[in-house]
């Protein structure tokens, strides 16, 4: 995989996005421990854990559907995007656009099985998918066998605004620092400003082709279909983190 990572399939942002909860599923009840991925820092380590309070969701935020995975080994104990080391065992997840420690309620729209998850890390990188569970979180919602379930993202707490920011469009992934930078020169004649983020991967160190920094997901998403339509690009729209 040394060569260019880039597939021509087609655009990947397929997932549905409203700002009014659908109830297509009745909700069960949260897992016991499923906000445990979210619980604050105990002050006090020698003691008890803090109490955890389940919330409802924040009325008015957007609600996004689509498909879930999940991830494990070999990427157990590896450095997340916001240099966490990644515990499987934890309720987190990766994903592309939502500022990282949001917490989400995630719901598995083929059981009704509901758990909360903090933001740590971002993907996932593959077409059609909109959110990488722990295996715990997995786990609490009943998908580990199947490997993946279309699910109801819900924000349950925030730290920024999920919709501004900084926001690119990520277009290819290289295993050779080369080839990323022969796209980025490539790229740049049209669509500057274009950036290459590195990732330190199982399978090696990724260098990930990124075109644009947009004030708002919006406006990222409009270049991502432009490069799709342009260029035949699969793309992703993504938070740029710095």
């Amino acid at each position: 995989m040394g060569a260019i990572a880039i597939s021509v399939a087609g655009c990947s942002h397929h997932n549905t996005v409203s700002r009014t909860p659908s109830h297509s599923t009745t909700p069960q009840p949260l897992a016991t421990a499923s906000t445990s991925g979210a619980t604050p820092a105990n002050p006090n380590p020698s003691g008890p854990p803090p109490a955890i309070e389940h919330q409802a969701p924040i009325p008015g935020q957007y609600v996004e559907e689509g498909v879930a995975s999940w991830y494990g080994v070999p990427f157990n104990g590896r450095r997340t995007s916001n240099g966490e080391i990644y515990d499987m065992h934890t309720f987190t997840a990766a994903h592309r656009t939502l500022p990282f420690n949001t917490v989400v309620r995630v719901t598995n729209m083929r059981n009704g099985k509901q758990t909360e998850v903090r933001i740590n890390d971002r993907g996932p990188f593959v077409a059609n998918r909109i959110i990488d569970l722990s295996m715990a979180a997995s786990e609490a919602i009943e998908m580990i066998g199947t490997g993946t379930a279309q699910v109801r993202l819900e924000i349950v707490s925030e730290t920024a605004n999920p919709t501004t920011g900084a926001f690119g469009v990520q277009v290819g992934a290289f295993l050779q620092a080369e080839n990323a930078n022969k796209l980025k020169a490539q790229l740049e004649q049209q669509y500057p400003p274009v950036s290459v983020a590195t990732y330190d991967s199982p399978s090696g160190t990724f260098y990930r082709v990124r075109v644009g920094r947009f004030a708002t997901e919006d406006e990222a998403q409009d270049l991502a279909t432009r490069l799709h339509a342009e260029q035949g690009y699969t793309t992703f729209v993504v938070r740029i983190d710095n």
